[in-house]
């Protein structure tokens, strides 16, 4: 990655925009927008993923302390997302630059005409040098509010775009062997090269009361970058000029290292965020194939079919004996691939799934839905 001339995408968690009492602090904010102008100004494209808004506005609203009701957390969010973003234009404007902001939901990754449509004004406002400011929509949305503040978010944006790196800003020095504000003999950990289960079990649960993601959250945005082919470093917004020095990586945290077989965007898609329509159970020959040889599936190695599917939709790929071997587009509705399963149609057979809309199990990371309410 040169040092200059970069995609970045910037994640700023809720501690790192607030005050003690939780409200949003002005001073935090300047600082942050400052060095994305420097940024900038030495040629980089930056994408900013914003935590912050349900703690800017719950005070407004008469609130003492953050609510924990939905209902609350939504009023609150249509409250603070206006002053974050008046923060945010603001300062960009005054370092000649233009924000744009963009609300998404979890639907804006599941449905694919959405996925590409976001893709593309992404791509269009980067080409005409603005930044976007980019949050959860968490005023219309409930479903949505399980990302774990904007840590998962700001991977699926970093990956849609092919950024070159994902910054996450939060409130520890990235990643150490235990809590090393309740344990001193914690070690840090500078580098990783893949996440692994025992990486994944040093995730602990949210940081503190005014941000809902803790570095469970931010393993899970790694895996899912990283898989992409999108390098993250993780570390403290704390100090002067914490942007400038994490994207440059010189402040210490945990740089973890991209996937060297990362997938493609259609790839990704499947991978994270949609869901197959219906089942093929296939046949141990074409498991092999598949899962081994690199081939495309043939509607001659289907033994059963499951749910309702029209042709160009996602399906689930199961072997015989029921495991899951991965997922991908269906050359075939439903009704045509059942009339043709298990019949050798010749050498012209259209493919069920081609191997090129094809991500086997082992490159497939769900986005869980149990994660706690947040921003």
């Amino acid at each position: 990655m040169s040092a200059e001339n970069r995609t970045l995408v910037i994640k700023i968690g809720t501690s790192s925009l607030t005050e003690h009492d939780g409200s949003l602090s002005h001073t935090k904010v300047a600082q942050i927008v400052q060095q994305v102008c420097m940024l900038k100004d030495r040629g980089d494209s930056v994408v900013i993923v914003t935590s912050g808004s349900i703690a800017a506005g719950f005070r407004r609203l008469g609130h003492t302390q953050r609510p924990k009701a939905i209902a609350a957390k939504q009023a609150a969010a249509a409250v603070g997302q206006g002053l974050l973003m008046e923060e945010y234009t603001r300062g960009l404007l005054e370092g000649g630059y233009v924000g744009a902001q963009i609300l998404l939901t979890r639907g804006d990754f599941t449905d694919k005409r959405r996925y590409d449509n976001v893709f593309n004004a992404l791509m269009e406002l980067l080409k005409c040098g603005a930044v976007p400011i980019i949050n959860e929509n968490d005023t219309t949305s409930i479903e949505e509010l399980r990302f774990g503040d904007n840590d998962t978010l700001s991977a699926q944006v970093a990956a849609m775009i092919h950024a070159d790196m994902l910054l996450l800003l939060t409130d520890i020095e990235g990643l150490y062997t235990a809590d090393p504000r309740k344990n001193p003999a914690a070690e840090h950990i500078p580098y990783v090269e893949a996440v692994t289960p025992r990486i994944e079990a040093l995730g602990g649960d949210a940081a503190s009361s005014l941000s809902s993601g803790g570095m469970r959250s931010k393993i899970t945005a790694a895996a899912l970058a990283t898989a992409s082919g999108v390098p993250v470093f993780i570390c403290s917004s704390a100090g002067e000029n914490a942007v400038i020095n994490g994207v440059d990586r010189v402040s210490k945290g945990t740089y973890f290292a991209a996937g060297k077989n990362h997938l493609k965007t259609r790839q990704q898609w499947m991978a994270f965020y949609t869901q197959g329509k219906g089942r093929l159970y296939i046949d141990s020959g074409a498991a092999k194939a598949l899962t081994e040889g690199g081939k495309s599936l043939l509607p001659s190695g289907i033994v059963a079919i499951e749910g309702e599917f029209a042709k160009g939709e996602v399906v689930d790929v199961y072997s015989s004996e029921n495991v899951f071997l991965g997922r991908g587009i269906s050359g075939y509705d439903k009704a045509a691939l059942a009339a043709v399963k298990g019949r050798h149609t010749g050498t012209r057979q259209t493919v069920a799934v081609h191997r090129n809309d094809w991500v086997g199990a082992e490159k497939i990371r769900l986005i869980k839905d149990d994660e706690e309410v947040g921003e």
